[in-house]
């Protein structure tokens, strides 16, 4: 299948350094504030959690190999001119006696690292969390190679943030002793914490362990989406997983497309936390997030008017603006598209519609050799924030309708529901009707409207640009009409 990928002009503005219990990772980000875009991404699995957890110090080796990435990631950031940099240390480092002698070793580079507290490290978390799903509510979990934080959500913001001592370096210790043995230590951690979650709430997830999870059950599934960011999943079904890969070797796992070895070998051991934890919190769902602490710094620092923006609106304008859609021009279609909403089913999905707009305008900037593959790699594959899987359905659908097809791949199917995704055609259709009519003018758009009277939809012109209707834009009429139930005019 042709690939179509392009190359970001974002200039990068923030960078990102974490320290963890595994890995060092560098981020550089950059584009909208509200949703940005990761210009550079590496790491080092430093391993820094795994001698603290066998004798309370940070290990020679693990430290050495820390220092050598934090010395590159500071000369990277030296060249490319990059001086906002939020340096964070995390549970290796809280936890290890010799933790503060690291700190300094780290500030003899010219970098400032922070300590967060294990409290810190759990709301900042849950801010990532906030940051990805605005309407968040239910409880973050954050698993990380040193600790397992948790935190309550909802929309008065976070409270009741912890840290225990469940790290993926951790586990193969704990598990030891036997599953029972195991359960009951996480039992009493949970006890001392007085940690709990309201039944049949949301358990959003966090860390690359618990996204493997995720992207093992979205391949045993044939999930149609690849990226485990707002993969969602009962827990029950999630459960009955755990169980069985709890029990498993890891050389007797299939292998799943992005997924490291090293990820694959921690599978057994991330599955038999998540079973415990399921048990003792009795979600209704689980929700896997790829922004957590990184993210939740870039959050604690956004302005009150940026975090109130749509993620996946932002997100899409800055993307679709690279391709000369501006967004004032992909809000006047919408806006003329409106009566192809079907009634109800769109409710509520403004935000939503304006992106499948954007996106569908910005497929007509592509050569057409490379358009038929955008729906799946747009829609499906490119990492939206703010998107549900049902959302990413329906922008394929209306990206799909505006290629003029009606026929829609059957593995849009489990991910929403057939009127969903038939409000997205129409969406698709209409944006195709405008576009060729109008060529995204504002006078050709101003200059005509788009209505429905008596089982009619009316496709109403200005004398003045009457030439505009040829052919082609009465037979995108006829399409869309049909596809509504209704008999198209031109006036």
């Amino acid at each position: 299948m042709t690939r179509y990928t392009r190359a970001s002009s974002y200039e990068p503005t923030r960078a990102i350094i974490d320290i963890g219990s595994n890995t060092v990772r560098l981020v550089i980000y950059g584009g909208p504030a509200r949703a940005p875009d990761v210009l550079h991404n590496e790491k080092v699995t430093a391993r820094l959690g795994k001698s603290v957890a066998e004798n309370g110090k940070l290990g020679q080796r693990a430290s050495a190999a820390a220092l050598a990435s934090l010395a590159r990631y500071r000369t990277l950031l030296d060249l490319k001119g990059i001086t906002d940099v939020d340096v964070v240390a995390t549970a290796a480092v809280r936890d290890a006696v010799n933790g503060g002698e690291f700190l300094e070793q780290i500030r003899a580079l010219g970098l400032s690292p922070r300590l967060l507290s294990g409290e810190e490290e759990a709301i900042t978390s849950a801010h990532g969390v906030i940051g990805a799903f605005p309407r968040a509510e239910g409880v973050v979990g954050d698993l990380g190679g040193g600790s397992l934080e948790l935190v309550d959500v909802d929309a008065a913001g976070c409270r009741h943030g912890t840290s225990l001592p469940l790290g993926t370096l951790r586990l193969p210790g704990l598990r030891a002793g036997g599953e029972r043995a195991f359960g009951q230590t996480i039992a009493k951690m949970l006890k001392r914490a007085d940690w709990q979650a309201a039944p049949g709430s949301t358990l959003y997830l966090v860390g690359g362990s618990l996204r493997a999870f995720a992207r093992y059950a979205m391949t045993a599934s044939g999930w149609p989406i690849d990226d485990p960011h707002g993969f969602e999943i009962d827990a029950p079904q999630a459960q009955a997983l755990a169980k069985v890969l709890a029990k498993r070797k890891p050389e007797t796992l299939m292998p799943v497309p992005g997924l490291s070895s090293s990820r694959l070998a921690a599978l057994p051991d991330t599955a038999a936390l998540l079973f415990v934890l399921i048990r003792a919190l009795q979600p209704g769902r689980l929700v896997f997030s790829s922004w957590g602490l990184r993210e939740g710094l870039l959050w604690d620092r956004m302005a009150p008017g940026v975090r109130v923006q749509d993620p996946l609106v932002a997100g899409a304008a800055a993307f679709t603006a690279e391709y000369g859609i501006a967004a004032g021009t992909a809000a006047m279609v919408t806006g003329w598209t409106v009566a192809a909403r079907l009634p109800d089913v769109a409710a509520g999905t403004e935000h939503l519609r304006l992106t499948a707009t954007m996106l569908c305008l910005a497929t007509a900037m592509v050569e057409p050799n490379l358009r038929g593959d955008l729906a799946r790699e747009w829609a499906l594959r490119k990492r939206w924030i703010g998107a549900s899987p049902a959302d990413r359905a329906m922008l394929a659908a209306a990206m799909i309708a505006n290629t003029g097809r009606s026929d829609l791949p059957a593995d849009l199917a489990p991910l929403a529901l057939p009127e969903q995704l038939r409000a997205a055609q129409a969406w698709g259709f209409a944006t195709r009707l405008c576009r060729r009519f109008s060529g995204n003018t504002a006078q050709g758009i101003s200059g005509s409207s788009l209505m429905v009277e008596d089982g009619t939809l009316v496709l109403a012109v200005q004398p003045q640009i009457a030439v505009l209707v040829n052919e082609g834009v009465e037979r995108d009429l006829k399409v869309l009409a049909a596809h509504l139930g209704l008999k198209p005019e031109v006036r």
